[in-house]
């Protein structure tokens, strides 16, 4: 506002000097017309609005067969408040392996993060159970997409995950994606194949090509490893080591 009342007393005095005439004084008008009043802007809007992203939906070579797997998350809501949802899973030979869904309650706390509460129910591998859970969600420095969340199951059983991911843009389309995501149990579940302490690492990189934004294929490698008591476990059980594979997929948001 202050360059554009600079601008017309500008135009006003080279007018002036041209005419030989000293410039007018600066009138109300001049200074109505240099600041006009305008709307306040709204910190949060009030309006609804609504994100799903399937960040993974592939198929994955394994030794001995093949597997499908999602990993889908969106969000309903506001600004500040919003509802969300997560789920993910495996498909192996036909039957579901493992499946995992949140139905969460989140609010920002700050420009990049959200704080996110309510429950995760399991329904593979063994008897369904369901979870309390808390956790914190945003964009790290340098852009590192990161989720954390701690769970309280039936007997006091206790479960802490983190999931980081970052999206190094090659070219305007070429997206290649490495992704970490980690497991820590505080007590053992034989039942449902966990050990106590740490699980289980995943670390994936997949390159994606943005036909759309919207849209993206991609291919990737995928390496999973399991550790102390859930090593043992899944070794009684019979159960391969997954360690890496092939994964193809699409990604899809809308």
């Amino acid at each position: 506002m202050t360059r554009a009342l600079t601008t017309v007393l500008l135009v006003v005095l080279s007018a002036t000097a041209l005419r030989g005439q000293e410039p007018p004084p600066v009138t109300d008008a001049d200074r109505a017309a240099a600041f006009p009043d305008v709307d306040g802007h709204a910190a949060h809007d009030t309006a609804v609005n609504y994100f799903v992203l399937f960040d993974q939906l592939e198929w994955q070579s394994l030794d001995g067969g093949d597997s499908g797997a999602w990993d889908t998350q969106g969000w309903v809501g506001g600004d500040r408040n919003r509802f969300w949802f997560r789920t993910e899973g495996d498909v192996r030979n036909a039957s579901f392996a493992a499946t995992q869904t949140h139905v969460l309650v989140g609010r920002a706390i700050a420009r990049w993060w959200d704080i996110v509460a309510g429950v995760r129910q399991d329904v593979r591998p063994g008897a369904a159970q369901t979870w309390a859970a808390i956790g914190i969600q945003g964009i790290a420095p340098y852009w590192f997409d990161i989720q954390a969340t701690a769970y309280v199951g039936a007997s006091g059983r206790t479960h802490f995950r983190v999931e980081t991911e970052y999206d190094l843009l090659l070219t305007n389309r070429l997206v290649l994606q490495p992704l970490l995501e980690t497991e820590i149990y505080g007590k053992g579940d034989p039942e449902h194949g966990f050990g106590a302490g740490l699980a289980t690492l995943d670390l994936g990189v997949r390159l994606r090509y943005e036909i759309r934004r919207e849209i993206a294929p991609y291919v990737g490698l995928v390496w999973s490893r399991k550790f102390f008591g859930t090593a043992d476990l899944a070794e009684a059980a019979g159960e391969t080591p997954p360690g890496a594979r092939l994964a193809i997929g699409v990604r899809i948001w809308f």
